[in-house]
């Protein structure tokens, strides 16, 4: 196949994009295929993205892939992803996000995948202070500087705001084809969507680590949990949570589907609570062992109690998958609840 500018190469031009399922990053594997370029298209997802919720970037990006006819692989960072979010190198937004040092971690795996594949270089949706903190210049180059792919990360709808890229040195792409967008208005965007005939699709994203609410129980985990777990991550984003202790968490479901998830969340040494003869929450206690006392699980009734439909005091049903026992509660005040609430 013969390169963009008209040079011969032995083999057809191809590059790895980070697709998100959203406007840019389909705006910019669009540009790539309308000039020539093999696309293989890379999703990450990690526990903080709303991957799968509906909401934006997961619930598309298998349907975009499929409508831009690119091949799909589709990376879950897990574990890995929650210890550098313990202390990353670069610090968090406005939340607790780390936004240079997940693109870091996302390059990375990107950077694998292109020589598995094959691929000449990287390009991504990226748009030039679209977002403060890591598509400002300064991260831009942190970010390809961290992963090692200095010189090979194509962002085709800034490109024209940016130094060239090896990509363009090299002629696999024409680069008086490529954008010059800044900014966070996606106006020229939306434009071009309809100028090439996509149905455009809403910004990417959603990361709970820039939710305020959110972040304030992921920050609360990573001061009380030496080593939190995956299960400690999707506890995170269901109900009401209930710091009771150093060593004590209490999270109440607020709906029957809440209910069901905090039940499926339940692990060796939780507690689960429930009000007896009245409609109510189930209420998972995740304590240590050593520090469970029934003082931690009477304050824990006293709250479930206040979420029943009980007008008073109720009995609530405490389970450890072994024992089943029943007390007898008071509903705790407003003011008391509050002082515990994260």
């Amino acid at each position: 196949m013969s390169a963009a500018n008209g040079e011969e190469t032995s083999k057809r031009v191809r590059c790895v994009a980070l697709l998100s399922g959203g406007l840019d990053s389909t705006l910019a594997v669009k540009l790539m295929k309308d000039m020539g370029v093999e696309v293989k298209a890379l999703a990450i997802k990690t526990p903080f993205c709303d991957f799968d919720c509906g909401k934006g970037c997961g619930f598309r990006v298998k349907e975009v892939a499929d409508s831009l006819g690119v091949d799909l692989k589709t990376v879950y960072l897990g574990e890995e992803y929650i210890e550098m979010l313990k202390s990353p190198k670069y610090g968090y937004g406005s939340g607790m996000n780390p936004c240079i040092d997940c693109r870091v971690m996302m390059y990375r795996v990107a950077r694998e995948y292109m020589g598995e594949c094959g691929a000449d270089f990287i390009i991504t949706g990226e748009v030039l202070n679209q977002r403060p903190m890591s598509q400002n210049m300064r991260a831009l180059r942190i970010i390809e500087k961290e992963s090692n792919l200095e010189g090979k990360v194509l962002r085709p709808l800034s490109a024209k705001q940016l130094k060239p890229t090896e990509a363009e040195s090299r002629g696999l792409v024409k680069r008086d084809m490529l954008l010059g967008i800044k900014g966070r208005s996606r106006r020229v965007q939306m434009e071009l969507a309809k100028q090439l005939g996509l149905d455009a699709p809403n910004a990417a994203g959603g990361c709970l680590l820039t939710d305020r609410q959110f972040a304030r129980r992921i920050k609360d985990l990573l001061e009380h949990v030496h080593s939190p777990t995956l299960n400690d991550i999707e506890l995170l984003k269901v109900g009401r949570h209930f710091r009771l202790s150093r060593d004590a968490k209490l999270v109440v479901g607020r709906n029957k589907d809440e209910n069901e998830i905090i039940e499926s969340l339940m692990q060796d040494g939780d507690i689960m609570l429930e009000p007896k003869d009245v409609k109510g929450p189930k209420a998972l206690l995740r304590c240590s062992k050593d520090k469970m006392d029934e003082r931690i699980v009477a304050l824990a009734a006293s709250i479930v109690c206040r979420y029943s439909d009980a007008d008073g005091p109720c009995t609530i049903v405490i389970s450890d998958n072994i024992t089943v026992k029943e007390i007898k509660s008071e509903p705790i005040t407003n003011e008391m609840l509050e002082s515990y609430r994260i």
